[in-house]
């Protein structure tokens, strides 16, 4: 909780969530425009979310040394990734999403 809280008093944090296990969820796969739902848990499971953090920073560095900075255990590991944002999109994507409200707030580019 100190991590979650030095998070939240630097300003950087946006959002953060657990996961319940896989064994409470469900995959769907597609396949020739259909959807499979398969139900928990999952024969294999090699690698699995257990939360994730949102933070807003101005740099991949400084994402990095966030990471760095939290108590985790031998056997864990976080992965850094950027969020998606409306400019990232090509152009096909920006037009059909211009009819949905809640993109073009978000379309700064």
């Amino acid at each position: 909780m100190k991590y979650n809280r030095a998070l939240q008093e630097a300003g950087v944090l946006r959002a953060l969530d657990g996961l319940h296990p896989p064994s409470m969820g469900a995959r769907v796969s597609f396949s020739d425009g259909q959807a499979t739902v398969v139900d928990g848990p999952f024969t294999e499971t090699k690698e699995v979310v257990g939360g994730y953090w949102i933070i807003e920073v101005a740099s991949r560095d400084e994402a990095v040394a966030w990471a760095s900075r939290c108590p985790a255990s031998d056997n864990e590991v976080i992965e850094v990734r950027q969020v998606q944002e409306f400019s990232d999109f090509p152009a096909a994507v920006k037009e059909a999403a211009a009819g949905l409200p809640e993109m073009q707030s978000q379309n700064k580019a």
